[in-house]
């Protein structure tokens, strides 16, 4: 059985995470993705640690495409990027509200000579509205979705930023997913159609569900609950970290069984989920100290097997070293004839079944630009003479 994706073709005009690592995950399940960049090349390109033109973060959501270096605002060069979207089955693009149309991509335009284009647009705001011509990065997000304030500073209750990248991510997978679910429109109405997708959108939607749910009711007023996950701290063993919860019943008394505290569900402080989140506070007081005195690997595994919900703080340096994360082949080391090893995540979803590519490379720089070229039938004199114009690079 073939990969998903297979035979799909993706013109990628993206640039930085959001849109960049949606196509990358289509190139995961075998869509061939030709990532079309400026003569500078993406930022990611030089953002984190980086060998010659590729960084870590730029071959995780980039591994896999090709690449093509065109300067569109030439007649040749946007000549390029017609016949590039004219064979291609998606488009993906994360410029400012506008920007591509005022040079000749506009959906209706590209419609009019691929109407089964899925043209997927990504904006940080909107498409429309009192922000929408904003420049937008993952911490505007943040801060306007609500994040910020939902992840608040333990000591002052001040809202903080997250420190990675997570409002891109959200987006990224809800764009992927969106993707699918219009080649399968097509598939059935022969149609392609345009996606729109703004950052907080995506990020308003992910967050909602908890973060937001003393939020929800309008008109029949329940009493509020506290903050979800407000009470979550992380357990502290003399040795490391790990993160334990115990909503239900029968996962409260496991755990006390296994830190020898059996007598605790009988204690009218802690009888019920509501009661427990309620004397927060005095559990941990009478629990850290015992914790304290464990080693977190023994612990942690006597706690799951007991049927606890635990799992260990993985540094970053250690990761690799997880057996869970060593069973499931999470991480892959790819070898780069110029670079050596790389190591980065596989596709999360797996195909049992399918024949799936292995992980393939990030590209260098316009590296395929002269296949791509040949590909839609370019001669090597008339490529010779886009190099020569400063068209493509």
């Amino acid at each position: 059985m073939q990969a998903p994706l297979k035979g799909i073709k993706v013109v990628d005009l993206s640039a930085v995470v959001s849109g960049p690592m949606a196509a990358g995950i289509l190139a995961d399940q075998g869509a061939d993705v030709i990532k079309v960049e400026t003569q500078g090349g993406d930022l990611t390109r030089v953002i984190g640690p980086a060998v010659g033109d590729l960084t870590g973060l730029f071959i995780a959501i980039n591994r896999g495409k090709r690449s093509i270096v065109l300067d569109v605002k030439q007649a040749e060069g946007a000549r390029v990027l017609r016949d590039l979207i004219a064979k291609a089955d998606v488009l993906v693009e994360n410029f400012r509200p506008g920007a591509l149309a005022r040079l000749g991509f506009s959906y209706e335009a590209v419609k009019a000579y691929n109407p089964r284009l899925v043209y997927l647009s990504i904006s940080g705001f909107g498409h429309s509205g009192p922000f929408a011509n904003y420049r937008v990065y993952d911490p505007v997000i943040q801060a306007v979705s609500g994040f910020a304030d939902a992840h608040p500073d333990v000591a002052t209750g001040e809202p903080k930023l997250l420190q990675t990248l997570l409002c891109d991510k959200i987006t990224a997978l809800t764009a992927s997913q969106a993707v699918c679910a219009a080649l399968h429109a097509r598939a059935t109405t022969g149609e392609g159609q345009k996606i729109e997708l703004s950052m907080l959108d995506a990020a308003v939607s992910f967050l909602w569900p908890e973060a937001f749910y003393n939020h929800s009711f309008l008109d029949a007023k329940p009493p509020a609950a506290p903050e979800f996950g407000a009470s979550q701290r992380l357990w502290q063993c003399h040795d490391g970290w790990f993160a334990m919860i115990t909503p239900q019943d029968d996962e409260f008394m496991a755990m006390c069984r296994v830190l020898g505290k059996p007598d605790l569900k009988e204690d009218p402080r802690f009888a019920n989920i509501i009661l427990r989140r309620n004397h927060h506070n005095e559990l941990r007081d009478i629990l850290d100290p015992l914790v304290l005195k464990e080693s977190v690997h023994d612990l942690v595994a006597r706690l799951g097997a007991a049927g606890v919900p635990v799992g260990k703080v993985n540094h970053k340096k250690d990761l690799a070293q997880d057996p869970q994360i060593q069973h499931n082949h999470t991480l892959s080391d790819t070898t780069y004839p110029d670079v050596g090893r790389v190591r980065s995540p596989r596709a999360a979803a797996i195909f049992p079944g399918a024949d799936m590519p292995p992980p393939a490379l990030a590209a260098h720089l316009g590296e395929h630009t002269r296949t791509i070229l040949q590909e839609l039938g370019r001669s090597s004199e008339e490529v010779d003479a886009l190099y020569a114009s400063g068209a493509v690079r």
